[in-house]
């Protein structure tokens, strides 16, 4: 079985203009702007780009132009992306084409930065952390290669999206849902490789994950656990096969090419409740996170529950200048006012359970009675037969249905009209109320001093929550981009004070996240950094991915 996206005409679109004779003066400024990898001569990079084409083809070769534009990060939190910039991008389209661009990479010593399809907007997009490096994107490797409805699996490309997999699976009539992230373009590999999460009792989607197939630096192919069975028949059931597991190496790491991966499927239930619960307080964050805790560790809610703060809720409603339009973060007085208006919860909390209708009748009243004990909450819910859909953004995520909604967010700010963009900062917090109340009040002060509003929330897995606070800023050169930025560092240097490391982080600060984790001076990352040299030696996968870098590259790291 097989369903592909289409290539994104944007990149796909070579810019061979010399061959076709229509080459532009301005394309050909860009292509003379674009740098080059540290000590590469530009005859040294042509010979490399010319034996890319016999590879891939010219039409899957971008120089410059548009084209490799769009491997440019448009949220960059710089006052100039400059230093994030690619010399080129191809676009293979299976594995033999790759192993050949990686024969060539290690001879001419190019370093290759892989995206599954670029969609990492806020933390980077497609753009690589070394100027210079060829941007590999994996895009037109598209295809949906298996679904299995009884054991609820699917096996893909890495440039199938959620959009892709949940069309395929309602073309036919399948009983299954996949999870979503926030954005439904991303790819399914891209999401899970990055630790993604999404809202449904899948929303883990590492741990969702069953079975890689895997190209290495030299060219090697592997396939993960019970996959290296040529007559394997559980590659995508059981995640560790014989001897040392190795998927988890490969997630948010740069010592691969990922081009299959397994991942669990849940199967749609029989009906469903997507609620959501509004609390009054800011300092009711406490009692709802230490509430949830017990509610999803006994498996009374059994997915990703969001915790959402007031103006992140508003945004999807109406924009920010309807309450305030000066500088600075929002005033309380306007956020109160923002809550009696919209009718909304300082806190609000969405929460889904799935299952038969009597049971998960007993759960949501559970659920009600439980936080009945934070004063002034109010509650709602309705239950859904399996096949219905609910029509709200956010509410169609935990029903399986991806969407676009998250990009509501720059409509915040509306007067950014198209040139919106944000950047994200990531910390994990216990599922400990006091720990929650901490993050936030740390968060809050120090994006008010740089003058952004608190848009943010948690996202509760049961032991730990993912913070996620947004910085929404007008794109460079506006120097408020370069705000975030330097807001993005404090916050980090602020959390690790207190304890608390991201799990994700922008390519601008990924030397400096990588850094924080510093027990034995550093012990983790002298680790990762041996595994790199020995799968790399040449070091051309993705130098610099989450503070990682080759012996060959080493000295470009800098903590920005």
């Amino acid at each position: 079985m097989t369903r592909g996206a289409p290539v994104d005409a944007k990149r796909a679109q070579a810019a061979s203009a010399t061959d076709a004779g229509t080459e532009t003066e301005a394309e050909t400024e860009k292509e003379t702007e674009a740098p080059r990898p540290p000590g590469m001569s530009a005859a040294q990079l042509a010979r490399a780009l010319a034996a890319f084409e016999t590879i891939v083809g010219i039409p899957y070769v971008c120089r410059g132009g548009a084209a490799l534009a769009a491997y440019r990060d448009p949220f960059a939190p710089l006052s100039n992306d400059a230093m994030f910039a690619p010399c080129a991008a191809l676009l293979p389209a299976n594995v033999d084409e790759i192993r050949a661009i990686l024969r060539v990479a290690n001879a001419a010593r190019v370093p290759l930065w892989t995206v599954s399809t670029g969609r990492n907007f806020a933390y980077g997009g497609a753009a690589p952390r070394l100027a210079g490096s060829v941007v590999l994107d994996l895009q037109r490797l598209n295809r949906i290669l298996d679904v299995d409805e009884r054991l609820a699996w699917a096996l893909v490309e890495p440039g199938v999206s959620y959009f892709d997999l949940h069309a395929h699976l309602r073309e036919r009539g399948l009983a299954l849902w996949v999870d979503p992230p926030a954005s439904g373009w991303g790819s399914v590999i891209g999401n899970t490789l990055e630790r993604g999460f999404g809202y449904t009792a899948y929303g883990d989607h590492a741990a969702s994950q069953c079975g890689m197939e895997i190209v290495l630096a030299n060219g090697d192919v592997v396939r993960t656990g019970m996959g290296a069975l040529d007559t394997g028949t559980a590659w995508t059931l059981y995640k560790p096969g014989h001897g040392p597991s190795f998927d988890a190496l490969f997630t948010q790491s740069n010592y691969g090419i990922v081009t299959k991966m397994g991942l669990w499927l849940m199967p749609a239930p029989s009906a469903y409740v997507i609620g959501e619960i509004q609390f009054a307080r800011e300092d009711d964050l406490g009692a709802i996170v230490d509430t949830l805790r017990g509610l999803q560790l006994s498996g009374t809610i059994a997915q990703h529950a969001v915790i959402e703060g007031a103006i992140r809720r508003a945004a999807g409603l109406a924009p920010r200048a309807r309450w305030y339009d000066g500088e600075g973060a929002m005033p309380e007085a306007a956020v109160a006012r923002l809550q009696r208006e919209l009718d909304i919860g300082r806190w609000n909390l969405h929460y889904a359970l799935y299952g038969e209708a009597d049971v998960i009748e007993l759960q949501r009243r559970t659920v009600e009675r439980a936080f009945a004990a934070v004063p002034g909450a109010r509650c709602a819910a309705r239950r859904y037969a399996g096949n219905e859909e609910p029509q709200g953004g956010g509410d169609r995520n935990m029903a399986g249905i991806p969407s676009m909604s998250a990009f509501r967010m720059l409509d915040w700010l509306d007067w950014l009209g198209g040139e919106g963009a944000h950047v994200d900062f990531s910390p994990l917090c216990p599922a400990d109320g006091r720990d929650a109340l901490r993050q936030y009040a740390l968060v809050k002060a120090r994006a008010a001093e740089y003058g952004f509003d608190y848009y943010g929330g948690f996202t509760a897995a049961g032991r730990h929550l993912h913070h996620v606070f947004a910085a929404i800023f007008p794109r460079a050169p506006h120097p408020q981009a370069a705000r975030a930025g330097d807001l993005l560092r404090a916050l980090m240097s602020d959390a690790r004070a207190a304890g608390y490391g991201v799990y994700r982080s922008h390519l601008l600060y990924m030397d400096y996240a990588a850094a924080q984790y510093s027990f034995n001076d550093g012990a983790l990352l002298r680790l990762a950094e041996t595994v790199k040299d020995a799968l790399d030696p040449q070091g051309v996968l993705s130098p610099g991915k989450q503070g990682v870098w080759p012996a060959a590259w080493r000295g470009q790291r800098g903590y920005t």
